[in-house]
């Protein structure tokens, strides 16, 4: 066994030229076989564990240049496997990390195949020392797919996490670039996060980071939580990234992050989520689809740094379409699903009234940005075409060092929620002459069961460019719903940034609600 390495003596190995830190490829001293080979002797089996040295090591790679990952090791025909014999290949009951210790989290490491050929490493820490996992082809139940020769270390392509002793379930995965998704108990997965996006939505192209290794830390069953490192990589930045897990009803995801920039990065996104949204009542695209909506989010939930509540509803777009909501210091932002009800969707199979919200809450300052939606043309339900993050204005100065926190939680309505009340359902259609549109927002809350207070209610809207006609309000105290009526008329233009308020006075009644709108 390696003598354990802390982080004093790597650090002092690193300042005299050792070469205690390198990714290597194969047939390289000490790393595992096949492409797949990490090779990191401070965080290798048998070493002492010293979180500070995820971040050393992510500082010292950012000093060079990125070593890309080869995963051309996998068996013929791995790579382009479908993807239901993909999701076929599964741990064998018993075999997942820590499977019958009562720990209250198991670890299901994931097969590469399919579209996830890229290796990523695994290890635990038991006891604060590092374990590898290693790969065990018997470990595996291939259905019909015929398994790898014996002599071959794969590695994996991320992992699952399942949480809860009495009644179990799926809570996370961790699988491609720097993807995960996460879920409260009883929902169904859905949106994904990423821990990291760079240059979404330009034409020279999106740079995608990704994972090289976890680190698991092994749980007691009396804290509840599971704690993760990751080492994140790409061509501009290297990252060193902290998660604590935290299942239940709500599902919190605490991530620290330590980013080390290789390059100028001008085009950086924090906090990023990314869900489907085909079709409803607020897109003016229609499909052939016996389902009168599609999508596992209906909207962008903010709460700006002046306090100010904003929901607006996403879209399936002709075009593609980039929204900038700019603010200083964000109080919280999120894709969230506010449609609950079944019969909205129609679907037994997809259950999208199931899918969980992702709230992000910024943990510190996070000075000047802006909320950034990107709205991506789509008639494939398997795309995540909508994409939200937090681009703050200051771009990373090649060399520089950018610590950052936040807190995720994956639930079915955001932790934190307004007082005033909230849209829940937004419908469109064609307007009473020319080139108009007609909207109709529903809004709903406990004020709007105030009789006094509803009928001393006005609506505050806003169009620009264009012209806003008709305005009608009908109230429903009994249910607690108010619905607003308008037209707008774009003149020539062919689009308009909508804004509506309800108000009492000058005091609000409602979140503000936005939408933009493109003839």
């Amino acid at each position: 066994m390696s003598k354990p390495l802390n982080r004093r003596q790597f650090l002092e190995g690193a300042g005299s030229g050792a070469l205690l830190l390198s990714l290597a490829g194969p047939g390289a001293a000490q790393a595992p076989t096949g492409a797949a080979s990490f090779n990191i002797p401070a965080l290798m089996d048998g070493q002492r564990f010293d979180p500070a040295v995820v971040v050393d090591v992510a500082r010292l790679l950012a000093q060079r240049p990125m070593i890309a990952l080869n995963a051309n090791d996998l068996p013929e025909g791995y790579a382009s496997l479908p993807a239901d014999q993909y999701a076929a290949i599964r741990m064998q009951p018993g075999a997942t990390v820590w499977a019958g210790e009562n720990r209250g989290f198991t670890v299901e490491p994931l097969h590469r195949g399919h579209i996830f050929s890229n290796p990523v490493s695994l290890f635990t820490i038991e006891e604060g020392t590092v374990r590898r996992i290693g790969f065990d082809r018997g470990k595996f139940d291939y259905g019909r797919v015929a398994p790898p020769p014996a002599n071959l270390d794969l590695q994996f392509s991320g992992m699952r996490i399942t949480a809860g002793l009495e009644r179990p379930f799926e809570v996370a995965v961790f699988q491609g670039g720097t993807f995960f998704r996460a879920l409260a108990r009883g929902q169904n997965f859905g949106a994904m996060a990423r821990a990291l996006i760079l240059r979404p939505g330009e034409t020279r192209g999106e740079e995608l980071p990704f994972f090289r290794a976890f680190w698991i830390e092994r749980p007691s069953p009396a804290v509840g939580s599971l704690v993760i490192h990751g080492l994140l990589d790409s061509e501009s930045v290297v990252g060193a990234v902290r998660m604590t897990l935290r299942p239940g009803d709500v599902t919190f995801v605490d991530v620290e992050m330590t980013l080390f920039a290789r390059q100028a990065l001008d085009h950086v996104g924090f906090g990023c989520a990314s869900a489907t949204f085909l079709s409803g009542p607020q897109s003016r695209r229609v499909f052939d689809d016996i389902r009168p909506s599609i999508g596992e989010v209906s909207g962008v939930q903010m709460r700006s740094g002046a306090g100010e509540w904003i929901y607006r509803p996403v879209n399936n777009p002709a075009t593609l379409q980039v929204s900038s909501f700019v603010d200083e210091n964000p109080k919280g932002f999120g894709l969230v699903q506010r449609e609950r009800d079944p019969a909205a969707f129609q679907d037994d199979e997809q259950r999208f009234e199931l899918r969980p919200s992702i709230w992000i809450e910024p943990l510190g300052d996070w000075g000047a940005g802006s909320v950034q939606l990107i709205e991506i043309p789509s008639d494939s339900e398997p795309n995540k075409n909508i994409i939200m993050y937090w681009r703050p204005k200051q771009p990373l100065a090649a060399g520089s060092e950018t610590a950052l926190s936040y807190r995720q939680a994956w639930c079915w309505q955001p932790p934190e929620r307004p007082e005033l009340a909230i849209a829940v359902r937004s419908r469109q259609g064609k307007g009473s002459q020319g080139r108009r549109r007609r909207f109709i927002v529903d809004f709903t809350g406990e004020r709007l069961a105030d009789p006094a207070l509803v009928a001393a209610t006005r609506a505050t809207i806003t169009a620009q460019p264009g012209a806003v006609h008709g305005i009608r309000l009908w109230s429903y105290p009994e249910r607690k719903l108010m619905r607003v009526g308008f037209e707008v008329d774009p003149g020539n233009e062919n689009l308009s940034e909508l804004r509506l308020v309800l108000r009492a006075g000058e005091e609000p009644v409602s979140e503000t609600w936005l939408n933009r709108w493109t003839w």
